[in-house]
């Protein structure tokens, strides 16, 4: 059935000529180049603790997704289904193994935490069902463009659905014990060594076509993996050092504070852009996309805030300096 229903989506976009491709296409994109962002510009300028709560859903998806794909190794369903032709340029982008979606694993946390924080907002939750929408938007793209059975994405959304809740009650729980934060952070960093351990010495398929080819390369499928679980390793330091040494206060959205916080974001743009590639290049593809991830994540979540800090006491001091004057 569900084989069924991608040829059913397939022979759609067909009857319309792709119309719709190049729109699914962008939100695919969004939701894995750009959407972090809105949480990450709402850490430093608005909210800390909200979006704390938004990233922490999205590392723990982060972990969940790699070790369940690469546990299940489910093929892609154009290696299932040779009928099945993957619309416009998607199977570029569908890197690893098909369940669960990492494309929604990655949304569904990140548009999903930003809709349940702008909710609390009445005025603003015009924007949480804008929010709400995309995730099931991006889910559906997965499966409108041919890469995604729709298990994989229902398979992501109950995901994403768990780290929601459980971003919010380990956020909301360390706030009121906070002397317990290192201990967490500590557990989760060996889970993720773990994990990294798991996913490199585990068996996968070696199933070969009639010409003797591999059918699937398990290293390349291991590219995505090591990338995530990055995110979490570079999250644990980042954050150990930004709570124990750092400690900023958000900007606030002056058009002071809201003007800097676009401007950091400007280099995250550059460093997936132009530094990512260099480092898989440089590392190979696992080391390189872990390597990369520990650095972007540590920029976010330590290196940013720390240069918010060092402004903030930058233009007090100025600020006393004149009324001294």
């Amino acid at each position: 059935m569900d084989i069924q229903y991608l040829l059913w989506l397939q022979n759609f976009r067909n009857s319309i000529n792709d119309a719709w491709t190049p729109f699914m296409e962008w939100v695919s994109m969004f939701a894995t180049t750009f959407l972090i962002m809105i949480p990450v510009f709402y850490y430093w300028n608005k909210s800390k603790k909200d979006g704390l709560f938004v990233l922490v859903s999205y590392y723990f998806a982060m972990l969940v997704t790699p070790i369940t794909k690469l546990t299940a190794c489910v093929y892609r369903p154009w290696i299932r289904e040779a009928k099945i032709i993957p619309a416009g340029d998607a199977i570029k982008t569908a890197t690893g193994y098909s369940f669960p979606s990492g494309h929604t694993t990655t949304c569904g946390p990140l548009a999903g935490g930003m809709g349940v924080v702008t909710w609390k907002n009445k005025k603003l939750r015009w924007l949480s069902v804008i929010f709400f929408a995309f995730v099931l938007l991006t889910a559906f793209s997965r499966n409108y463009l041919g890469v995604h059975t729709p298990q994989d994405v229902i398979v992501a959304i109950l995901i994403t659905v768990v780290g929601l809740i459980v971003g919010a009650k380990l956020v909301n729980y360390l706030a009121e014990h906070p002397e317990k934060e290192n201990m967490v952070l500590l557990i989760v960093l060996i889970i993720c060594v773990l994990g990294l351990v798991y996913i490199t010495v585990k068996p996968y398929p070696m199933d070969y076509t009639a010409e003797g080819k591999l059918l699937v390369d398990p290293q390349k499928m291991m590219n995505d993996g090591y990338g995530d679980i990055g995110k979490v390793i570079g999250f644990c330091i980042a954050r150990f050092i930004e709570k124990t040494w750092i400690r900023f206060r958000p900007t606030g959205t002056t058009v002071k504070g809201v003007i800097i916080c676009l401007l950091a974001l400007v280099p995250m743009w550059l460093l997936k852009d132009f530094f990512s590639p260099f480092l898989k290049s440089t590392l190979g593809g696992n080391w390189g996309k872990l390597s990369f991830s520990i650095i972007y994540t540590f920029y976010y979540i330590a290196l940013i805030p720390l240069v918010l800090k060092l402004l903030d006491k930058w233009l007090h001091a100025g600020e006393k300096r004149g009324a001294k004057a």
